[in-house]
């Protein structure tokens, strides 16, 4: 069940977490898009292909963590069901 206090909540279908909820969830969002592009920049990404996809590993590691403890628990869901309504 989701609580107003978490920023990601979980997908209605799948595994995983939906568009954020609160203000901090898009801002981890913006600063993950940004720092994608900056490592395109910094890193050079079609010189060093290797380096550049351990940088996303890395990145999308964080923001995995992050959804992890600031969103909904996930699990697999497979629609609306009468004990996930909020309404």
């Amino acid at each position: 069940m989701t609580t107003p206090s978490d920023w990601f909540p979980a997908k209605r279908y799948g595994w995983g977490w939906s568009v954020p909820r609160t203000w901090q969830g898009w801002l981890v969002v913006a600063c993950y898009v940004a720092l994608v592009g900056a490592g395109i920049v910094a890193i050079d990404a079609s010189a060093r292909p290797a380096w550049f996809i351990l940088y996303l590993v890395l990145l999308t590691g964080v923001l995995i963590a992050i959804c992890w403890i600031t969103g909904e628990p996930p699990r697999w869901r497979w629609g609306e069901r009468h004990d996930d309504r909020t309404r």
